[in-house]
Order: structure tokens, then sequence, then C-alpha cells
């Protein structure tokens, strides 16, 4: 009797000691700390990684790229941020695979933002018409605010080489440069440039999503990851899911337009206590999140030849392979 409840207590120690073990080592995601990021704070407060026994560590970052550069250095195991020229290249050569769907541009949700700085409007930059001739931020070359530019010119026939496109490197610089009248535009996260908006201090002049509806976001990892540590990725996904679909349900019906549920109050109230903002500054800036965090194939090989086209991305990068279907949901045709 005394042996086996010996044996008991040491499968309980080694139990107990290998679930320390997990817990000593969370996986990282990076990620900014921005509006659309709620699905994410939603996982991490309600501890649905926990529960799917991959507790986590939220990374923060002020820009894309370096999430992409962190996820092939195995310094982060996923990255849930905006598409780049920089995730193209490196998924391209082998190194990343998409497996969700994160953040998208739609008619009615807010995500990227058209502004102008208030010496710039009284100047006469009252509307997206008047962008040519002007200096217009992006956080870099490839970024995702880049591509947004490109939409909006292809939009409305501009010519590219009509603006002077100032890469600042961050959204913190972006800001300064906007307020101190460094740069003329710049198309940048709402979640940013709200409390500068109703502070007066800069101006509106309209929205990404209303204008040029695209995929501006996706979760992806290493591709060492999705191929060795697939339960690490499906249990990752099972939460994003999970947090991704009472987001969705938050503030969209069942037909993906805007609209403000019973559970919005408590979504806003944790989007404020990881950003700082108020609900006044977070409501008009909600992007669209698919529920199940599809991906939209059709978007991503747009993004990629039009990046392929301005030299961004060299090589055959072949978009059906980044996009990893053991993992990721497609959405349906458009």
């Amino acid at each position: 009797m005394g042996r086996r409840i010996s044996l008991a207590w040491l499968v309980a120690v080694l139990i107990v000691g290998a679930a320390s073990s997990a817990w000593a080592d969370p996986i990282k995601i990076g990620v900014i700390r921005n509006f659309g990021a709620a699905p994410l704070y939603i996982a991490e407060t309600k501890g649905y990684f926990t529960a799917e026994g991959v507790p986590a560590e939220l990374v923060w970052f002020d820009a894309a790229q370096p999430i992409t550069v962190g996820v092939v250095s195995g310094a982060l195991d996923f990255g849930v941020t905006g598409l780049t020229a920089a995730f193209y290249g490196l998924a391209g050569s082998g190194e990343l695979k998409l497996i969700a769907g994160f953040t998208h541009e739609a008619p009615g949700f807010h995500d990227y933002a058209y502004v102008a700085s208030n010496q710039a409007y009284a100047a006469g930059l009252r509307s997206l018409k008047d962008f040519p001739g002007h200096s217009v931020s992006t956080t870099q070359i490839g970024s995702s605010s880049h591509y947004a530019l490109a939409l909006l010119s292809d939009k409305y026939g501009f010519d590219p080489k009509s603006f002077r496109i100032m890469p600042l490197q961050s959204i913190a610089n972006t800001r300064s440069a906007l307020t101190g009248g460094q740069v003329d535009a710049a198309i940048t996260v709402g979640s940013s440039i709200m409390p500068l908006v109703q502070e007066n201090k800069i101006k509106l002049l309209g929205w990404v999503g209303d204008e040029t509806p695209w995929q501006v976001g996706a979760a992806f990892t290493g591709t060492r990851t999705a191929d060795e540590r697939g339960a690490t990725v499906a249990a990752f996904l099972r939460a994003f899911r999970k947090a991704t679909r009472e987001y969705h349900d938050a503030f969209a019906d069942a037909n993906g337009k805007r609209r403000d549920g019973p559970e919005a109050p408590e979504i806003l109230a944790l989007i404020g206590k990881y950003t700082g903002a108020s609900v006044d500054q977070i409501l008009p800036a909600i992007p669209y999140i698919d529920a199940e965090a599809r991906l939209d194939e059709k978007d991503i090989l747009h993004q990629i030849a039009w990046y392929k086209s301005q030299g961004m991305v060299k090589g055959d990068v072949d978009g059906a392979k980044i996009i990893d279907t053991r993992y990721a949901k497609l959405l349906g045709a458009r």
C-alpha cells in the first residue's frame, strides 16, 4: 500500500513539474499596442491561452516589420500584425507561414486613417483628392500604410510620384511629425491618432476601410514552428479564434456589418485598459476582424503582386504556399 502511495506521489510530482516547466516558458507573441489587437487582450485577460496549455506573453512593438524579424529569428513564436513587404520577402524564401487572418479594412469599420496636419489643412489639404503634391508619412517603405496609399492612388488615379513619401519608422514619430507640421499627411492606425484628432491637433480626412477594403493584418509563425510544433500552433489558434469570435460578435452582425452589441462595453473597457484610450477615442476606430480569423487569399495574392511590381519583394513568391492551410481558414470567393 505504502509503495503504491509513493508511486502515485512520484507521478503527481512529475506532472506538476512538467506543468511548471511549461508555464515557465510562455509563447511570445509580437504585437502593436493598438485597438485592433483586442482579441489578444481578450485571450490574455480571460486566460484562453493558459487554458489551452500555452500561456502567452505579449511583446510590444511600434511597427510591424520588427515583429516579422523577431519571428524569423526565433525571439518570437508568433506575430499578429500588419502585412508588409518584409513579411512577404521572408515568407517567400520559406521562413514564415500565414496561419490566420487578423484586422481587415471594411466599410463602416475603421483601422487605418487618412489624416492631415493642421498646417497642411489650413493651406488647402481638405480631402483625399488633395493628396498629390504633399508629403505623406508611412511607418516604413513597404509597410501596410504604404500599401494603403498605393490603393488610394489606384482608386483616384493619382501618379504615385506626386507624393513625397516619408517613412518615419514608427507610429510615435508619425504623431510627432504631424503635430509639428514636419509632414503634411499620414496614413496610420486610428488608435494612434484619435486623441490628436479630438484635441484638434490634426485633422481626420477619412478612413481606409470606407475607401479601399483589404486584408491588413494576419497571424503568422516561423515555418519550423509550423512544421515541428503543430500542437502549439493549434492551441494558439484555438485561443485566438475564441477571442476573435467574441470581438466580432461585440461589434458586427452576422453579415459583417457594424453593430455594437451588448458585449461591446466589456471589450471597449478592455481595449482602454491596454491602450490608455477613452471609449470616445476607441469607438470611431474599431477595425473589422472575421469571427473565425479567416484569411482573404485573393487579397493576399494582390498584395504580393503589388510589392513585386515595386521591386520590394524579389524572386518568385508563391502566395498559395505562404498560407499554411493546415491551420488557416480562408474566406470564400467574393
